[in-house]
């Protein structure tokens, strides 16, 4: 399969839950394989398949060397206070801002054979796990910025040359 382009902010897809994937239907291995390859582009942590146009549960992930991809993740464990981390996403190009975040994460799920599947870590991960399940229930990192600084973001947004309104 390919890389696929990145829907971008406006973007309807964005912004609706994800409905679940039906394990064994056709197309869920070209969906993978579309996700892989679209995360092992540089500087990608994690592509959710709704950022690649297709409104079904399922993310892909390359943190610290490891990649792999997770079908009806649900984020069922978060730990510690949430800390602004310095967050970005491919579907907010060229805009970057502190975002509160739990430092730990765990998110279950299954492969394309219906095998459990559990990603779990801190920093970098757990930052990905609660990134991508957001962007799968239709919420970008946008929305959980403090208001002083969603103010900022949305001004610096509104000023990139890809943004259009929709």
């Amino acid at each position: 399969m390919t890389a696929r382009d990145i829907r971008l902010f406006g973007d309807p897809v964005l912004r609706s839950a994800c409905d679940p994937v039906r394990i064994g239907a056709p197309g869920n291995a070209g969906l993978v394989e579309d996700l892989l390859d679209s995360v092992r582009l540089p500087g990608r942590a994690g592509v959710a398949a709704n950022q690649i146009g297709v409104s079904l549960r399922a993310f892909s992930y390359n943190v610290d060397g490891e990649v792999g991809y997770v079908l009806n993740p649900v984020l069922v464990e978060v730990r510690g206070e949430p800390e602004p981390t310095e967050e970005g996403c491919l579907s907010v190009p060229g805009v970057g801002y502190p975002r509160p975040r739990h430092p730990w994460a765990r998110v279950e799920g299954v492969d394309l054979d219906g095998r459990p599947v559990v990603l779990e870590g801190d920093g970098l991960m757990a930052q990905m796990l609660q990134h991508e399940t957001d962007h799968l229930d239709g919420r970008l990192y946008i929305e959980g910025l403090e208001p002083e600084v969603k103010r900022e973001a949305m001004r610096e947004i509104r000023a990139q040359t890809w943004y259009r309104v929709q």
